[in-house]
C-alpha cells in the first residue's frame, strides 16, 4: 500500500473541521489503544499486521481529529499515542463525536466477550456487573462520576508501566454511563 492508497479525499481536509471517516486501520488501531492503552506505530503495526509508515499515518490522522493523543514518555525517538483523555472542561462536539465511537467500541467489545467467553480461561469466564437507579440534582451525579475516577485512579498508570502490572492480570473493560433517565412520551408507548 502506498501513501496515495491511504490519501483519500476525507483524509486530505483533516483538521479543517470535517468529520474524520470510518477506516479500518483507524478502527483497529482505536480497538488496540482501548485493550492497550499506549502504542507507538511500530508496536501498533507489529501487533496488527499493518506496516508502522500506514500505521503512523492513521495514528497522526486520529490525533489531528481529537480522538488520541500522544501519551508521556521519557524521550527518545518512540512516540506512544494513547486515546485522548477526557477532559470536563473541554466538551464539545469533538468530544461527543468521540464519545459515541467510545461508546460503539464499548458495545461491540461486551458483544465480543458475550460470543467468546468460553474460549477464555476458566478463571477469566465471568464479569462483574451491576446497575443502579438513583436519583440525584446534576452536581451529585458528577461528584459520583468523580468518586469513580478516583477508585480506578491507583490502576490506570498500569497502561503505560507494564511493569506495574501484577501477575495475571489483562486488560478489562470498565465501563461506568451515567444519564439521566427521561420520562416515556405517548411515542414510547405500544399502540394496540
Amino acid at each position: 500500500m502506498t501513501e496515495d492508497d491511504v490519501n483519500t479525499p476525507d483524509d486530505r481536509t483533516a483538521g479543517t473541521g470535517e468529520e474524520l471517516r470510518e477506516h479500518e486501520v483507524r478502527t483497529a488501531l482505536l480497538d488496540l489503544l482501548a485493550e492497550v492503552g499506549a502504542v507507538t506505530a511500530t508496536e501498533a503495526a507489529s501487533r496488527l499486521g499493518y506496516s508502522s509508515g500506514l500505521c503512523s499515518f492513521h495514528l497522526r490522522q486520529l490525533a489531528r481529529h481529537g480522538y488520541i493523543e500522544e501519551a508521556p514518555h521519557s524521550g527518545g525517538r518512540a512516540r506512544p499515542w494513547r486515546l485522548r483523555q477526557h477532559t470536563p472542561a473541554a466538551e464539545g462536539p469533538a468530544e461527543e463525536r468521540f464519545g459515541d465511537l467510545a461508546r460503539g467500541l464499548e458495545d461491540e467489545s461486551w458483544r465480543r466477550w458475550l460470543t467468546q467467553r468460553d474460549e477464555a480461561p476458566s478463571e477469566w469466564r465471568h464479569e462483574e456487573a451491576f446497575s443502579a437507579v438513583a436519583y440525584l440534582t446534576p452536581e451529585e451525579m458528577s461528584r459520583v462520576a468523580n468518586v469513580i475516577r478516583r477508585a480506578l485512579a491507583p490502576y490506570q498508570d498500569r497502561e503505560q508501566r507494564p511493569l506495574a502490572r501484577p501477575d495475571g492480570a489483562r486488560p478489562v473493560a470498565l465501563i461506568t454511563r451515567l444519564f439521566p433517565l427521561l420520562p416515556h412520551t405517548a411515542d414510547d408507548v405500544d399502540q394496540d
